[in-house]
């Protein structure tokens, strides 16, 4: 995912766009996110899980 990419994306994303910014895939993501060991911030939305996109970008190197 390009730099313009993640600059376009919404306050808060899926997992599985997430991991697609990271490089890896969802059902890794999701056991990261298990184990307290995901890079970023997550936010639980009802039943499933959003990823904060300023906490995304600061995992990559981003500047914001």
């Amino acid at each position: 995912m390009s730099v313009e990419e993640l600059r376009s994306l919404p306050a808060a994303v899926s997992v599985a766009t997430a991991a697609r910014a990271l490089g890896i895939g969802a059902d890794k993501a999701y056991a990261l996110i298990k184990a307290e060991k995901f890079p970023a911030k997550t936010i639980p939305v009802g039943e499933t899980q959003k990823v904060v996109t300023l906490s995304l970008w600061e995992a990559l190197g981003v500047p914001s």
